[in-house]
């Protein structure tokens, strides 16, 4: 079997390590990016750098960002009164491509999984809690996945927020079950949105 060079092979294998790349594509992209100018290789370190040192959580929100607070805590021009809450950041680019939603944004970072080790406490749910305590806040928007964890980790959230007397929603199911908001088109997204649900405890 033909074994590449040391260094390429490293180069794929860490290619490989990424979502979605399997060993076929790292190995494309390994020798797309051997073929590459210096300067479009130093570009593109740099990129990946920058974006590692200087991107940091919201300290609002917690959703990724350069500035803190983000630039969508900071829009007085958004709803106030309406936070939708998300899995990750991924999510909030989605739901902004709609230009449906005017509201602000809590990213949770991850759903409860116990299969994976994840409980609520690994979640940016503490700091949820404690944005809705202003009394400002009047409907709390769960836009989880809708998959067996999203659907769990919704209702999780809502018992919390239940005692708070703020009316929590649930977007529609537009979004296929089992389905993720990062890859859900626009019109889905937007007709979801408009037939959310309330959420009741159980």
């Amino acid at each position: 079997m033909f074994d590449f060079a040391k260094p390429v092979t490293k180069l794929i294998k860490e290619l490989n390590k990424l979502p979605g790349i399997g060993p076929k594509t790292a190995q494309r992209l390994a020798f797309h990016i051997l073929d590459y100018s210096e300067k479009e290789v130093q570009g593109l370190t740099e990129a990946i750098l920058e974006a590692k040192h200087s991107i940091k959580l919201c300290s609002k929100c917690c959703n990724l960002t350069d500035i803190d607070p983000c630039m969508t805590c900071v829009d007085e021009n958004r709803d106030q009164e309406i936070i939708c809450v998300v899995e990750d950041a991924r999510d909030v680019a989605a739901l902004e491509r709609t230009r449906e939603y005017k509201g602000l944004y809590h990213v949770l970072h991850g759903v409860i999984s116990p299969m994976d080790n994840v409980g609520p406490e690994k979640l940016r749910i503490k700091e949820l809690l404690q944005r809705i305590g202003n009394n400002q806040v009047k409907e709390i928007v769960m836009a989880t996945n809708l998959t067996v964890e999203g659907e769990a980790t919704a209702m999780y959230i809502a018992r919390l927020i239940n005692p708070f007397g703020i009316k929590v929603t649930r977007i529609a199911h537009g979004i296929p079950v089992g389905g993720d908001l990062e890859y859900a088109d626009e019109v889905t997204l937007a007709r979801a949105f408009e037939g959310r649900r309330s959420m009741t405890s159980v």
